[in-house]
């Protein structure tokens, strides 16, 4: 049987210019992507995205505007899902509190996931595993004139 399945991504540009990455291990497999999930029956876009900030990095953000949603098609990694995700710049209403790390998939005892910065100016697709968080990347840098 397949399905949808939507995805919420936040791009969180910090003062030095620098996005937040999300590097995970799930399902015997690593990734790095923007911090974000999915959605929830019943809730809409951006209170998902809300919920996974709250989830991932414990921080509320605001939403800022969107970016891009997926335009062709993509096939879940994890499952026969057809993939559709949708990107929105965002920003804390507080200072995160995250150990954020330097080295991708540095993580800490049982946690699966970590945290780090990546300078728009060095950011390129390598440093993302999705064909979507790709595609995201281009625009960014593009958008950014970088």
């Amino acid at each position: 049987m397949s399905y949808f399945n939507v995805r919420v991504y936040g791009l969180l540009i910090n003062a030095k210019n620098q996005v937040l990455i999300s590097d995970e291990k799930s399902g015997g497999r690593s990734f790095s992507k923007f911090p974000g999930g999915g959605l929830e029956l019943g809730e809409g876009l951006t209170d998902a995205l809300k919920r996974e900030f709250m989830e991932e990095c414990n921080t509320e953000i605001e939403v800022l505007g969107h970016l891009y949603t997926t335009d062709f098609y993509e096939q879940s990694s994890f499952n026969d899902s057809q993939i559709l995700s949708i990107y929105y710049f965002v920003k804390e209403r507080h200072p995160l509190a995250v150990n954020f790390k330097t080295i991708p998939f540095d993580f800490d005892g049982e946690a699966l996931q970590s945290f780090r910065w990546v300078d728009l100016s060095k950011l390129s697709v390598d440093d993302v595993t999705f064909k979507t968080d790709k595609t995201v990347v281009e625009l960014l840098l593009k958008q950014m004139n970088f």
